[in-house]
């Protein structure tokens, strides 16, 4: 039967057209082809490129979790609130910072006096060229700084026929932890060789346990305005400093003082007196606050994007049927009012408008951390919490609540991770349907192609054969 459609057709078409083997040509199985590719692989690449987009999205996603995630992390962290800040409220007399867990209070400094270096002073030579070994010969000497137990000292040698300005110069070289060396000239043709302690406090040759008194000592031959003129007398006295701490007299050696209160530094500047105060450094508490507010608006404002349901295609978010990324979405909503213990996040000032947005009112937080510190850090990182009724619970902590949440989702494995493997297996089996379905048609179409071939040179022998016929009766006409 297929033989006689074929037959009627192309001799229909031979006596219509002239044609013969220019029928089944290649464009034919293209056209074909086009047809059936749009039916069976063009909506599988769809989908693939669907789910590739959903992977792409997720991606944001998962990057805009993780920076929440960190962003209530730093706010659980109990140490968050050990921050102190040191504030000179009236004087100029110090300086202070503060370290962590330093007391919070007020005091007064009052300088009476700062500590001074030790300077003393050679005799007199004419140039700083003159030697300073009547000998001329090689040797060592030491400078002594302090004595008793607090005495330091380092030995030098030096070369024959050294310089004043070569003393000088190995003074600085070899003992410069302890003093500084230098030449002055004091009037014409007068010379003095000047040691200045590093190091501040009590200088006093009669105090058994002075730390910056100078000496220059074993140092045989030695000319004697390096060692004998040296000791006459001091240029200036190193002294300790002396102030005055909320009334109580205390002194020190030097003007950085480390070991008054634990966790203070108090830089001495000059005589007068200074008011000080040690808070709570708000800065950073504040600051991540912030940063929390801003990542929880991101995270919901993308959620909000990528879950809309919409009869409109181009405005329908691409996890609008995704149950997972629908489920984290309604967890972080909920999350913020349901604070263990009893204590609302409304009471340390955060709200949600009806529009999802979250909002902080500095002035209610900077009033919970002025009445009950203890209660702000309780309430946020976990601890005992005093109640209006002055009964004591114990908090696990806000935060620390919301961290446990959001690592759900973003820790390896994790939600996130699980949504992202079955989108990437789904990808994965798409792909393997398309390779199957574009091979189904190459084999289809190989088959048509041989077929196509073996019809034209049916098709041929019946143009030949049509020529004969023509002829014959074309002959028979005449």
């Amino acid at each position: 039967m297929m033989k006689d459609y074929f037959t009627k057709g192309f001799v229909m078409a031979i006596s219509s057209l002239g044609a013969g083997s220019g029928i089944l040509t290649q464009d034919v199985l293209d056209q074909l082809r086009k047809v059936d590719d749009a039916q069976r692989i063009t909506p599988i690449t769809l989908d693939i490129l669907g789910e590739k987009d959903k992977k792409n999205s997720l991606e944001v996603l998962d990057a805009s979790m993780t920076n929440f995630r960190d962003s209530v992390n730093e706010l659980k962290t109990a140490t968050l609130f050990d921050a102190r800040k040191a504030t000179v409220n009236s004087g100029t007399s110090v300086s202070a910072s503060a370290t962590e867990n330093t007391d919070i209070q007020d005091f007064s400094i009052d300088v009476v006096s700062l500590a001074k270096k030790q300077i003393e002073q050679s005799g007199i030579f004419g140039a700083k060229t003159d030697s300073v070994d009547a000998s001329g010969l090689a040797g060592t000497f030491d400078i002594q700084v302090g004595s008793g137990t607090s005495a330091q000292s380092v030995t030098i040698n030096y070369a024959a026929g050294a310089s004043l300005d070569d003393i000088k110069n190995l003074i600085n070289q070899e003992a410069g932890n302890l003093v500084n060396a230098s030449i002055v000239q004091t009037n014409i043709g007068e010379f003095h060789l000047f040691l200045s302690s590093e190091a501040t406090g009590s200088g006093d040759p009669l105090d058994p346990n002075n730390t910056t008194d100078i000496s220059i000592t074993n140092a045989a031959g030695f000319d004697a305005r390096l060692t004998t003129d040296f000791d006459t007398a001091a240029v200036q006295v190193g002294t300790d400093a002396s102030f005055k701490f909320n009334g109580q007299l205390v002194s020190r050696a030097s003007n950085e003082v480390t070991d008054l209160i634990t966790g203070l530094t108090l830089s001495l500047k000059e005589v007068g007196v200074s008011d000080v105060s040690i808070t709570q450094d708000r800065t950073s508490i504040t600051s991540k606050i912030d940063s929390f507010v801003k990542q929880y608006n991101a995270i919901i404002s993308e959620l909000d994007k990528q879950t809309l349901s919409s009869t409109d295609t181009t405005a329908k978010g691409i996890f609008s049927g995704e149950s997972g990324v629908k489920s984290m979405k309604r967890a972080i909503e909920a999350m913020i009012y349901s604070v263990p213990g009893g204590v609302s996040m409304e009471s340390y000032g955060f709200s949600v408008d009806r529009d999802g947005v979250m909002k902080v009112d500095k002035t209610v937080l900077n009033d919970q951390l002025d009445t009950n510190p203890t209660n702000f850090k309780a309430f946020f990182s976990g601890g005992d919490y005093t109640n209006a009724d002055t009964s004591v619970v114990s908090l696990a902590g806000a935060f620390s609540g919301f961290y446990d949440i959001t690592n759900g989702y973003t820790k390896t494995n994790g939600g996130l991770d699980q949504i992202m493997s079955s989108i990437t297996d789904r990808i994965s089996s798409l792909e393997d349907k398309k390779i199957s379905a574009t091979e189904r048609l190459d084999a289809k179409y190989a088959i048509m192609a041989k077929q196509f071939a073996a019809y034209d040179v049916v098709i041929n022998r019946l143009n030949a054969s049509s020529d004969i016929f023509t002829q014959l009766a074309n002959a028979a006409s005449n």
